[in-house]
C-alpha cells in the first residue's frame, strides 16, 4: 500500500492538473459554432426544470385523489393539473429531440474546426518535429483528438443539465429531510471514486499503447497497399506481416481485457452500495407514509425526487469524472498546439532581396540532425551566386540533401551561419525566402488530385491555367497528359473514383512542372531525373536551360551526364568540399571527380 498512495496521489494530482485544459476546450467549442451552443444550452436547461415540475404536478393530482376519496371535492383546476403534466412531458421529449439534433450538429462543427486547427498547426511545424518519433506520437495522439473529444463536449453538456436537475430536485428533498441527501450523496462518492482510479490506469495504459498502434497501423497500410504488393507476394511476407500484427494486437487486447475485468468487479460493488443508499431512502419515504407522516402526493414527489437525485448525482459524477479523463487526453491536444518551430521568423524579418545580387555563403557551417551527434556539414564553406548553376555530388550521406535543407531553412545551422546578401539568412522572413526557392526532391510527392492541381501546387496562390500549360510543356508534362482521358481535369493516382495511377518518370515530369511553375529566383533540382530514360532525361535537360536562365540553380545527381551542363561541380567529402571546378577541369585533376565519372563511365562501354 506505501508504495501505491504516492502514485495515487500523483495521478489525482495529473488529473487536477488537465481539468484546466477545459477552458480552452470550451472555447474551442464556442468558436466552432455559437448559434448551435446557444440552441443546445437552452434545450438543456428546459429538460433539466421539467422533471421537478412534472414531479410538483403529480404531488397535487395525486393529494387532490388522495382527498377526493376522503370525500371531500376535487381541488379548482384538477384536470388542467393533468393536461399541463401532458405538456410538460411533450415539451420534454421535444426538447430530448431538439438536444439530440444540437448535439450532432456540434459533434459535426466541432470535429471540423478542431481538425483544421491541427492540419494548419502541424503546417507551421519544421522538419525537425516530423523527424522525432515522440513527436509523432503526439501527432497521432492530436488527430485522433479532433473526433474522440466530441464525447467530452457533450458530456460537459450533460453534466450541466444533470447538475440543474439534480439541484432542483434536492431541494425538494431538503425541504423534508437534509440527511437523505447526505445519505445519497454518500453512497454515490466511493463508487465515483472507484471508476476515477480505474480510468487514471486505463489512460497511462493508452498513453504506453500508443507506439505500438503507430505500429499496427503502418502493418495495416504495409499489409494492403499497392507499393507493397509486389514485393508482399513475390517475397512471400504475408504470413509474416499477419503474425506481427497478430502478436501486437493480442498483446493489446490482453492488457485491455485485464484492465476490464478488474473494473468490472469493482464497479459492481461499488454500485451495490450506491443502491443499498438509494433504497434505504425509498423505504424511509414509505415508512412514514405508513404511518401517516405524509400524504400519497408528498411520498410520490419524494420518491421520484429520491429516485432522480439519486440518478442524477451518480450521472454528475459518472460524466464528471469522464470529462476528467478526457481532460487527461485533452493533455494532448493542448500540448500539440503549444509545440512550435524551431526555425521561425524574427518579429522584424526582412523580405528576401528582389533580385538577389551577391548569392547565398556558407561561412564555416557545421550541422547536425536533432538526435545524431555526428556532423553531416563539417566548418562547410561554399558560394552560390546569381546565374550560377552548381551540381552537387558524392556518396550518399555526404551532405547533398542537407545543404538543400539549410539553404531552404528547413534547418538551421547548428553552428557558422549562411549569408544571402551578406545577411544571415536568419534575418529574412522564412515564408518570403521559401517564397523564392523552388526545390523538386527526389521523394517528391504525388498528389492524388487531378493533373491542373498536380501541377499548380508549386505556387498555388498565383499558378494559372496558361502558366500550367507552359511549366508543362517546358517539363514534358504535357506529353503524359494529352494521353489521359481527361486531360489537366483527369484525376491522378487509384486512392479514388476515376483515377489514372502514372509510371514513375510520368509522376516525375508532373512533378518538374511544378518547379517550372514557381518562377523562383532560386531553383533546386534534387535527382530530377532518377525515373526518367534516357531520352526523356535529355529533352528536359534541353528545357532546364531555359528554366535557370539568369537563376540560381542548385542541382543534385549520380548521373554524370546531368552534372556535366553544370558551370561549377562541388565534390562533397566528409562534410567537406573535396573538390571543386568543371567537368573539364575536375577530370584533368585526377582526384575524386575523376574517379567517379570512371566508374559510371565503364558501365557504358
Amino acid at each position: 500500500m506505501t508504495n501505491e498512495a504516492p502514485t495515487l496521489r500523483g495521478s489525482w494530482e495529473q488529473r487536477l492538473r488537465a481539468l484546466r485544459h477545459i477552458p480552452a476546450l470550451i472555447r474551442i467549442v464556442w468558436r466552432s459554432g455559437p448559434p448551435v451552443i446557444c440552441g443546445v444550452l437552452a434545450c438543456r436547461l428546459v429538460a433539466a426544470l421539467i422533471p421537478v415540475a412534472m414531479l410538483a404536478i403529480s404531488k397535487k393530482i395525486l393529494d387532490g385523489v388522495q382527498a377526493h376519496y376522503g370525500g371531500r371535492p376535487l381541488p379548482p383546476h384538477f384536470w388542467w393539473l393533468v393536461g399541463g403534466e401532458f405538456a410538460l412531458a411533450t415539451v420534454g421529449g421535444v426538447a430530448g429531440r431538439a438536444i439530440g439534433y444540437f448535439d450532432s450538429l456540434l459533434a459535426d462543427r466541432f470535429s471540423r474546426h478542431v481538425s483544421l486547427m491541427v492540419m494548419e498547426h502541424a503546417s507551421k511545424l519544421d522538419l525537425a518535429s516530423y523527424e522525432d518519433p515522440a513527436f509523432h506520437d503526439k501527432l497521432e495522439r492530436a488527430r485522433v483528438q479532433a473526433t474522440d473529444r466530441v464525447a467530452m463536449v457533450q458530456a460537459i453538456g450533460s453534466v450541466g443539465q444533470q447538475m440543474m436537475a439534480a439541484v432542483s430536485l434536492s431541494l425538494g428533498i431538503l425541504w423534508f429531510s437534509p440527511w437523505i441527501l447526505v445519505v445519497l450523496v454518500a453512497a454515490v462518492l466511493p463508487a465515483f471514486l472507484g471508476e476515477s482510479h480505474f480510468a487514471l490506469i486505463g489512460y497511462s495504459l493508452n498513453m504506453r499503447q500508443t507506439p505500438v498502434r503507430r505500429k499496427l497501423d503502418y502493418l495495416r497500410v504495409l499489409g494492403a497497399s499497392k507499393e507493397s504488393a509486389k514485393e508482399l507476394r513475390l517475397f512471400g511476407l504475408s504470413r509474416f506481416l499477419v503474425g506481427q500484427y497478430e502478436q501486437l494486437a493480442n498483446q493489446i487486447y490482453d492488457q485491455n481485457v485485464r484492465l476490464a475485468g478488474r473494473r468490472l468487479w469493482a464497479g459492481a460493488a461499488l454500485s451495490l452500495l450506491s443502491t443499498c443508499g438509494y433504497y434505504g431512502a425509498y423505504a424511509y419515504v414509505v415508512y412514514c407514509t405508513v404511518t401517516g407522516a405524509m400524504t400519497w402526493g408528498t411520498m410520490q414527489f419524494l420518491a421520484g425526487a429520491i429516485a432522480g437525485t439519486s440518478s442524477n448525482i451518480q450521472n454528475v459524477f459518472s460524466t464528471f469524472s469522464s470529462i476528467a479523463d478526457q481532460a487527461l487526453f485533452l493533455t494532448d491536444l493542448v500540448e500539440f498546439l503549444e509545440v512550435g518551430p524551431k526555425v521561425h521568423s524574427k518579429p522584424d524579418a526582412i523580405p528576401t532581396p528582389r533580385p538577389i545580387r551577391s548569392g547565398f555563403v556558407f561561412d564555416k557551417v557545421t550541422f547536425a540532425y536533432p538526435g545524431n551527434r555526428h556532423n553531416v556539414l563539417d566548418q562547410f564553406d561554399f558560394r552560390l551566386e546569381p546565374g550560377e548553376r552548381v551540381a552537387l555530388i558524392g556518396e550518399n550521406g555526404q551532405g547533398k540533401t542537407t545543404i538543400v535543407k539549410l539553404l531552404t531553412r528547413l534547418y538551421d545551422p547548428s553552428g557558422g551561419r549562411i549569408l544571402l546578401d551578406g545577411a544571415d539568412l536568419r534575418d529574412y522572413s522564412v515564408e518570403d525566402l521559401q517564397s523564392q526557392i523552388s526545390v523538386i526532391f527526389q521523394d517528391f510527392m504525388r498528389y492524388e488530385m487531378t493533373a491542373r492541381e498536380n501541377i499548380a501546387v508549386g505556387r498555388i496562390e498565383v499558378a494559372r491555367n496558361g502558366a500550367i500549360v507552359r511549366a508543362a510543356h517546358q517539363s514534358l508534362a504535357d506529353q503524359v497528359i494529352d494521353r489521359l482521358p481527361k486531360g489537366y481535369d483527369q484525376q491522378l493516382g487509384l486512392r479514388f473514383d476515376g483515377g489514372v495511377d502514372l509510371s514513375g518518370g510520368e509522376w516525375q515530369k508532373i512533378a518538374l512542372a511544378r518547379a517550372y511553375v514557381r518562377d523562383a529566383q532560386l531553383v533546386i533540382l534534387d535527382e530530377p531525373t532518377a525515373s526518367l530514360d534516357a531520352r526523356s532525361e535529355y529533352e528536359v535537360f534541353q528545357h532546364f536551360a531555359e528554366l535557370t536562365e539568369g537563376k540560381m540553380a542548385l542541382l543534385i545527381s549520380h548521373r554524370f551526364s546531368t552534372v556535366r551542363m553544370a558551370d561549377r561541380i562541388v565534390v562533397l567529402e566528409n562534410g567537406r568540399i573535396a573538390e571543386e571546378g568543371s567537368h573539364h577541369q575536375l577530370i584533368s585533376l585526377g582526384g575524386r571527380y575523376a574517379a567517379m565519372f570512371e566508374i559510371q563511365a565503364a558501365s557504358y562501354r
